[in-house]
């Protein structure tokens, strides 16, 4: 099959989650002899590579503002896909399902994973608001297919629209506990030795909350806040601001320092309260964390008993649960057991693959 990856940032992963699903799925299924075009955007990479890890890439440039970023670069990809003769064309996020279209002028068929509900997020105004809540009905029509990541997602397109979805997972690298344990030490904190938080850092991840609650909590232990967002700069130098100095901003971190700091961190806490499946919690379970999560479906659907849950924005039962975890270090022991034996039952990168690639032949076969 001929199958192209629209509506990421691309690959190499430098991002987000839906990059490293780019990166993974897409790798997985070159290696199993399909053509596997990825879109990327110019702005964020220094280097324009032509092929990684036998997937082929074409950059192209967007409109490179808050609101334009993603729906102009995923029109150019979409049109250039066209002369591509793809059999199929992944759009990944509802935001670009207006132009789910223009692939099936090339005889393609359309496959979109909608993410979460992108209108619920902080970081969008009114009028972005609207144009997402209008991009979602067309995500429920236009596709041949829909595939959702969470059974809430796709409870939710069946409710609202009357459109059933194909339920997929998202995947989970395992990597054993204490991997790249050397690396730490150039970041500053001890293996077992601090909380990991990894996310964009936009309002609706909640990254201020955790920040509030960690300065409540009593220990030496340090709080890790990686992550990073473009457009958001008013927002990061307000988490940056506390004089809590257990606190500390590395930035966006990936790779071998990454797996490092998932593989080595006491706990994983994620307080995010919009969109769907969030991939970190999956890749902190995948290297054995006990992860400690905000209670909306989203997360109690990934996690189910495998780990801790808080009340959503609640700060004060943020930091007593993470005050629990710090005394109880045999709770935190078999919960991150019981993480591991999660990621590796439901969130196997290799089954993933296997789903997406029948998904991908009863359409093309349809």
């Amino acid at each position: 099959m001929r199958i192209a990856f629209i509506g990421t940032r691309g690959v190499p992963a430098n991002y987000g989650g839906f990059e490293t699903f780019v990166e993974q799925l897409g790798a997985r299924l070159a290696d199993r002899g399909h053509y596997i075009t990825v879109y990327c955007r110019n702005a964020y990479y220094e280097e324009l590579l032509t092929s990684y890890r036998g997937m082929h890439l074409v950059h192209l440039s967007g409109i490179h503002t808050k609101h334009l970023d993603s729906i102009s670069h995923s029109a150019k990809a979409s049109i250039h896909s066209v002369r591509q003769r793809n059999d199929l064309a992944l759009y990944c996020g509802s935001g670009s399902s207006p132009l789910c279209w223009i692939p099936r002028l090339g005889g393609a068929k359309v496959v979109l994973n909608p993410d979460g509900l992108e209108w619920q997020r902080a970081k969008w105004g009114r009028a972005a608001r609207l144009y997402l809540r209008v991009a979602e009905q067309f995500a429920a029509r236009i596709p041949h297919c829909l595939v959702a990541d969470s059974n809430v997602i796709r409870d939710y397109y069946r409710e609202r629209y009357g459109r059933e979805s194909r339920f997929v997972a998202y995947g989970a690298d395992r990597i054993p506990r204490g991997t790249n344990r050397e690396l730490l030490e150039s970041l500053g904190v001890e293996p077992e030795k601090y909380f990991l938080f990894v996310s964009r850092l936009e309002p609706e991840n909640n990254a201020h909350l955790v920040v509030k609650a960690f300065e409540q909590v009593n220990t030496d232990m340090t709080m890790m806040m990686v992550g990073d967002a473009p457009f958001a700069n008013e927002y990061i130098a307000q988490l940056k601001s506390t004089s809590d100095n257990r606190i500390k901003f590395p930035g966006a971190i990936y790779g071998t320092e990454y797996d490092a700091l998932r593989a080595n961190a006491y706990v994983y806490v994620n307080a995010m309260e919009v969109g769907g499946t969030h991939p970190a919690i999956l890749e902190a379970m995948g290297a054995g964390n006990c992860v400690l999560v905000s209670d909306i479906a989203y997360n109690t659907e990934a996690v189910a008993d495998a780990g801790a849950h808080f009340k959503n924005r609640d700060v004060d039962d943020l930091a007593a649960n993470m005050q629990e975890l710090i005394d109880d270090p045999e709770r935190v022991r078999q919960l991150g057991k019981l993480a591991a034996e999660r990621a590796e039952t439901c969130y196997d990168w290799d089954k993933i693959t296997d789903d997406y690639e029948c998904c991908f032949n009863e359409i093309i076969a349809n």
